[in-house]
């Protein structure tokens, strides 16, 4: 039953019909006025650019766990570890205070065992995602500079562990513009508010058309999705004649780029309007390929959700995809126990399995690339002999890769004996970030952006990209 419609034939009650019924995302007309002012000289900030080298990658599926996995009892494993758990070692440094400690070694909760061809070591945590090792390059030398959840996660999708930056997805918008008009370049799908809030997805000083647009699982994932006028001809009608009314408008006012934002803001999200449902609409989908991804049908909750709507985006040209799996609260963070792990693995485990193999059965795999990562890891050792937890680790962690131009069923670098400091082929954030871009076609030095008198880019003054990574 839709709403009575009344008839309004000013300027003005069309802009409030359209604006209350049409403007379909969260600050939408805030992110266009902002496109305007970046590109006053008429060019479109979203169209598609060239990269800078040829690749294979097309577009990214970043998939953040938050709150700190455990790299010892998921991807890492150190046999020492096992064999020399309740003996103590010194350390420097322990949850951001400099010292000289004494911490006891903790046995990982998991047993690890080799999958696949490639025989890559993964715990019993992931025992789905362990069958998709030979699609994997695991990095088991990853670095952060902090300890803390909010720099590090504000440094894992921004290169910046201080300030506020824009977001890797917002850089790969920017360098490469978007497949599809009609959707957003950048998706972030979040149940809940992450560390470091939504500058998680911000632009930050890039132009605002390129910052994440927010989906939240649930029966409606986008606001004011469904149009408020009886009729999509009825809404074309008055776009239409606003469209007349507002050149009118703006004739008078050429040089009010603002206007002319206002102006496209209504035709983007009657775009929006046609594509979005489609994106959400679960019901063409086979329950063999809901069996996959372990989504009861009819079910809108769950990373299992997240995964498949991710796949659906992605085949529809959208550029930059992130899915966070829980907020900033009942997340890996597991100080106090780590069995806590264990509901947050199954989770996601059959989820993120069942996308790979998903994208790799409809070739999408070829020229999409899979992120998987958390801010930082977790100690190897704690400060008392029984301790249930771990704590916050940024000297080592693991993440991995996969899919367009990545060696797949590979391992890259190494931990120490007990997992505690990188051994072999650190790769910083920095790194990380220089090599997704290059996968993407991007030159993380080339990709700048001029703001308050210097070129900004993901990758500050620092960054290699990792070859040992590249197929």
């Amino acid at each position: 039953m839709h709403d009575r419609f009344v008839f309004d034939p000013s300027r003005r009650g069309f802009l409030r019909s359209l604006a209350g019924g049409s403007v379909l995302l969260p600050g939408l007309v805030s992110q266009l006025l902002a496109e305007s002012a970046a590109s006053a000289g008429g060019g479109d900030p979203l169209a598609p650019k060239l990269a800078h080298h040829p690749a294979k990658a097309k577009r990214v599926i970043f998939l953040y766990m938050s709150g700190g996995v455990s790299h010892v009892d998921s991807w890492d494993h150190r046999p020492k570890l096992f064999a020399d758990a309740g003996k103590t070692v010194a350390v420097n440094e322990f949850q951001g205070r400099k010292g000289d400690f004494k911490m006891f070694l903790k046995r990982p909760q998991w047993e690890f065992s080799r999958h696949g061809q490639s025989g890559t070591e993964v715990s019993s945590l992931f025992p789905q995602m362990a069958q998709c090792v030979d699609d994997l390059c695991v990095i088991r030398s990853m670095k952060s500079d902090h300890t803390n959840h909010y720099e590090a996660t504000l440094g894992i999708h921004t290169g910046s562990f201080t300030f506020a930056r824009p977001s890797v997805g917002a850089w790969v918008s920017y360098g490469l513009g978007t497949e599809n008009r009609n959707l957003p370049s950048f998706v972030v799908i979040a149940p809940k508010t992450p560390y470091a809030g939504s500058q998680v997805w911000a632009s930050d000083f890039l132009p605002g058309a390129h910052q994440g647009t927010l989906v939240l699982p649930g029966p409606e994932p986008v606001a004011n999705l469904r149009r408020r006028v009886p009729t999509s001809r009825l809404q074309e009608l008055e776009l239409g004649i606003l469209a007349r009314m507002n050149q009118r408008h703006l004739a008078a006012r050429p040089e009010d780029p603002l206007l002319a934002a206002r102006m496209k803001s209504f035709e983007t999200a009657f775009g929006m309007q046609s594509e979005m449902p489609d994106v959400f609409d679960l019901s063409k989908e086979t329950d063999a390929t809901l069996k996959l991804y372990g989504l009861p049908r009819g079910s809108t909750q769950g990373f299992a959700w997240q995964c498949l709507i991710a796949r659906r985006l992605a085949e529809r040209g959208v550029r930059f995809v992130e899915l966070i799996d829980v907020g900033s609260s009942d997340n890996w963070d597991a100080h106090g126990d780590m069995l806590t792990h264990t509901p947050l693995a199954r989770n996601v485990d059959q989820a993120v399995a069942g996308l790979l193999r998903d994208l790799k059965s409809r070739g999408l795999l070829d020229d999409t690339l899979v992120v998987w990562t958390t801010e930082f890891g977790r100690t190897p050792f704690n400060s008392a002999a029984d301790a249930k937890g771990r704590e916050h680790h940024h000297w080592v962690f693991s993440s991995w890769l996969a899919g367009a131009g990545v060696r797949p069923g590979t391992v890259f670098g190494e931990s120490d004996d007990y997992g505690i400091n990188v051994a072999k082929d650190a790769v910083h954030v920095h790194d990380f970030h220089a090599t997704i871009l290059h996968l993407m076609g991007l030159d993380h030095e080339r990709l700048t952006y001029r703001h308050s008198g210097r070129d900004f880019r993901l990758t500050d003054v620092a960054g290699n990209v990792v070859k040992g990574i590249l197929a």
